[in-house]
This record gives C-alpha cells, structure tokens and sequence, in this order.
C-alpha cells in the first residue's frame, strides 16, 4: 500500500466509471463503491487488464453502517484514500403532494446524507497528512429547484451547502473540498438506450468530466477550486 489510493462512491457505467478509469491511469488504486456489484464489472475489468488495481465494494450510500464498513475494508485492503469521490444520487420527479415521505428521505440519504457519512471516514487520516481530495457531484438542481424536482433540489442544494462548509473547515487543513455542478445530461448507456438519436456534442462525455476531476485533484494549493460548473457548449443557462 503506497497510499495512492481513490475511493469512488456511486459506481455505474457513465461517470463513476469513468473517473475510476481516471485515477487508476493516474497511478491510484481505485475502491469501487456502488450498491450492485454488477454496477462495477466492466470498470474492474478495465483497469486491471491496463495493469491497475480495482476492489469493488458493495455500499449503499444511504446506510452510515454500510458506508463505514466499506471503508473499513477499503483502509484494510488498498490503505486510506487520498481522494473521495462522491458520485451517488437518487431521483424522483414528483410533486410535493404526490412524494411520499419514505421516497423523499432516500433521496436524500442518496443525494446528500450519504457524503456526510462518506466524509467522515476519510477526513481524519486527510487531516493527520495534511493532503487530500474530497469531490462532489452536484447537478442543475443545486442551484434551482424546479416544480415536481424537490426530492433531487433538496438533496442536492444540501451537497452543495456541505462542500461549502466542508472546505471552510478543511481547506485550511490541507484538504481540497470542491463541489461540480453537471448542467447538462451526462453520455450514459441509460441515455443513449432512451434517446439514441441524440448527438454527442449535446451531452456531456464522462471521461472529459473525469479529465476535470482529475484536474481539480491537481490543482496546487495557491488556486484551489471549490466550485465548478460544467456543461456541453449547445446547453442554455
């Protein structure tokens, strides 16, 4: 264990994918963190057939106990991460009237509740070594809440309002907290099986939003990023 390590929680085929990719060509060892395992197949197999090492974990992001064991078996197996990656997310349209209480409080968990867990496991050894990454994943939705998108707008307002305060309280300490704001619609298998006539250069590619992100882990301390807005060219704001 050569301290290289990334965590990534919120692994599917588009963007967690990709950022795993990202820093394992970067020399990290990647934890793989989704709720499925099946989630994370194609990326383990890519980054060990280019010689890297990959350890998927199951991890549901809305459950403390969940996220804590998988990060003990992270320390255990590849040593304490050097960046984090929170990439989890849950959306369900739906009116106020119409989301049941059940259904608002997982988005939540999954929006916002499980960075907070995530954060706290790998803070103190970030703190304890004076360096470290913590990325967050936002969406349109943090900066507006639309009709019938409060169980996304809520949670995802919150990551942003913990990346704020999060890098108040850490920044100072050697860790880089940065929150990304996806304004667009990422290139996933998803998209392209529910709009395959839809360009490319309308959507976001994730192995360019992985080159950001690997970008903002770069970035020297004298110019630190805490927020950043990515979107295609065509895409209206």
């Amino acid at each position: 264990m050569n301290g290289k390590t990334a965590a990534v929680l919120g692994v599917g085929p588009g963007l967690g994918a990709a950022v795993a990719r990202r820093f394992a060509r970067g020399g990290f060892s990647v934890a793989l963190m989704a709720r499925r395992e099946e989630s994370v197949v194609g990326v383990r197999q890519e980054i060990e057939g280019a010689g890297g090492t990959a350890l998927p974990i199951p991890t549901d992001a809305t459950d403390p106990a969940s996220v804590a064991a998988a990060f003990d078996r992270t320390r255990a197996e590849l040593g304490d991460p050097e960046v984090f990656v929170y990439n989890a997310g849950a959306f369900q349209m739906g009116g106020i009237l119409d989301l049941s209480p059940e259904k608002f409080d997982e988005c939540f968990k999954a929006n916002c509740a499980g960075a907070f867990y995530a954060a706290r496991q790998v803070l103190p050894a970030m703190v304890q070594g004076g360096r470290g990454t913590v990325l967050l994943t936002g969406a349109t939705a943090a900066l507006r809440g639309s009709a019938r998108f409060s169980a996304l707008a809520v949670g995802k307002f919150g990551l942003r309002a913990l990346a704020q305060s999060m890098a108040r309280e850490f920044g100072p300490q050697g860790v880089h907290v940065a929150h990304v704001v996806i304004d667009g619609q990422i290139d996933t298998p998803r998209v392209r099986e529910m709009s395959g006539d839809r360009e490319d250069h309308t959507m976001l590619s994730p192995d360019a939003i992985a080159e950001a992100y690997w970008q903002l882990h770069s970035q020297d301390p004298t110019a630190w990023t805490l927020e950043l807005d990515l979107r295609p060219s065509v895409e209206g704001f």
